[in-house]
């Protein structure tokens, strides 16, 4: 993602992002304005396809990690603090 939030090559990306990051990170109260903001917005069909592409990329995430699927090397490198700090490599163990 860039500066520019996916709205320069999807249409009302903008919006798509800010509902991503409410699912996966906000506060209840961001969350729901989020969803309200998406059914407004692109309709009761659109936003069922939404929640469920973003459920589909969470869970994939989530098999490849409990596989043990390595990291590329990019995001090793890019990660490491960030899994230093939290331990996660404990994990692996």
């Amino acid at each position: 993602m860039d500066e520019n939030k996916g709205e320069s090559c999807v249409s009302n990306g903008a919006l798509l992002t800010k509902f991503v990051e409410a699912i996966l990170q906000g506060t209840y109260a961001e969350q729901l304005a989020a969803r309200q903001s998406v059914r407004a917005t692109l309709g009761d069909a659109a936003f069922v396809d939404t929640c469920a592409t973003v459920a589909s990329f969470n869970s994939v995430v989530k098999i490849a990690d409990g596989t043990g699927i390595p990291l590329e090397d990019a995001k090793e490198t890019k990660t490491m603090e960030m899994r230093d700090s939290l331990r996660l490599n404990e994990f692996r163990r």
